[in-house]
């Protein structure tokens, strides 16, 4: 799972040299089955299987962000600060450039 600042563009082939493989976006059924949520809608954490998750370091420059809570209706305020203890992510340069 990458989580990624709303203004950035994820630069794929860096997360493929992070992840050791090559990603794609997965499909709406695959994300159901990993996380118990749909796509539009998943959370940062609370995921019915473990997931590998690299955070977008410009997160981090937000004191507060907003994440999905389980539905695309639905949000919740987080310090971005515990993003990586509470998701066990990776902090990484995400962004195209």
């Amino acid at each position: 799972m990458i989580l990624t600042s709303g203004a950035n563009r994820v630069a794929v082939k860096q997360i493929d040299a992070y992840a050791k493989e090559k990603i794609g976006r997965a499909t709406p059924d695959y994300v159901r089955e990993r996380t118990g949520f749909a796509i539009g809608g998943i959370p940062p954490l609370g995921h019915i299987h473990p997931i590998e998750t690299y955070i977008d370091e410009d997160l981090l420059d937000y004191e507060e962000i907003w994440a999905a809570a389980g539905s695309p209706n639905s949000v919740f305020k987080m310090k971005s600060k515990d993003l990586p203890e509470m998701t066990g992510g990776e902090i990484i340069c995400i962004k195209e450039k």
